[in-house]
């Protein structure tokens, strides 16, 4: 902890967001903003205290929450697979992959009514939709990964008779893998947006139908915490991934820092 605080930029951000909620509050009351435009921050307090404390909150985040939790792994798991055999089988890459680029083009809000009348109002349309939106940060950070490792070190093993096994496994994953979790960490955060698209379409629970509840009662308090549990649920999903970054791919550095698909 006291590491923490005796790094600069803490209390920086820390004194910037004071000034931040205290200049919103401080306009709100001396324009006299009406609350339906912009609520003051003591009224977002409010509504999220009412929310928390009634447990209104808390389950819908849940219901949110697993929705995103499996539209990720699906849809994460699915593009490194899919990204690992494009990667490595370059006819594949020349017959598969300008069709699934075709599909990355199209708007998830376009289709997320789609997928809503096929697969109905639960669950199950919000995790395909997220999964959809998961899907290609994942795929295209995996395939350059694959082939971002240095040739002289493939003709190597191929020297020493290394198989396609042993080379995917040595020399290909452990390049790929920082690539890799860019793209965990660019799918992590859109699959919160992912989520909340679904339930926007159609939804019976979750955060993103308690915003169209309170948008239509014009609780604009309320619209505003919802928000901000939301974001705390990304910074949250965002910071578990860097976190087992840390440990699985000990040896990244900035460099690999690159973000594909996002």
């Amino acid at each position: 902890m006291k590491r923490l605080w005796a790094k600069p930029e803490v209390p920086l951000a820390i004194l910037l967001f004071i000034a931040f909620v205290g200049g919103w509050e401080g306009a709100v009351r001396l324009f006299a903003i009406p609350a339906i435009v912009v609520p003051a921050p003591s009224a977002v307090a409010q509504a999220m205290w009412t929310g928390l404390a009634s447990g209104e909150f808390v389950t819908h985040f849940w219901v949110t929450f697993a929705e995103v939790m499996l539209g990720f792994v699906f849809g994460a798991g699915s593009g490194f697979v899919i990204g690992v055999l494009v990667g490595l089988f370059p006819l594949l890459e020349r017959t598969v992959y300008p069709y699934i680029v075709a599909f990355q083009t199209l708007p998830k809000v376009a289709i997320a009514p789609i997928i809503v009348i096929w697969f109905g109002y639960g669950m199950s349309s919000k995790v395909i939709i997220t999964a959809t939106i998961a899907f290609f940060p994942v795929l295209a950070n995996s395939i350059v990964g694959l082939r971002a490792v240095p040739r002289d070190q493939v003709e190597l093993m191929v020297a020493f008779t290394a198989t396609r096994w042993q080379i995917f496994r040595m020399a290909r994953l452990p390049q790929a893998l920082p690539y890799v979790f860019v793209g965990l960490d660019v799918a992590i955060v859109l699959s919160v947006i992912g989520a909340i698209v679904g339930e926007f379409v159609g939804s019976q629970a979750g955060l993103g139908y308690l915003i169209l509840q309170r948008n239509f009662n014009l609780d604009m308090a309320g619209v505003f915490a919802i928000l901000i549990i939301l974001s705390l649920m990304g910074i949250g999903l965002h910071l578990a991934v860097m976190a087992i970054q840390r440990r699985v791919v000990f040896w990244m550095d900035s460099g690999h820092d690159r973000v594909i698909g996002a």
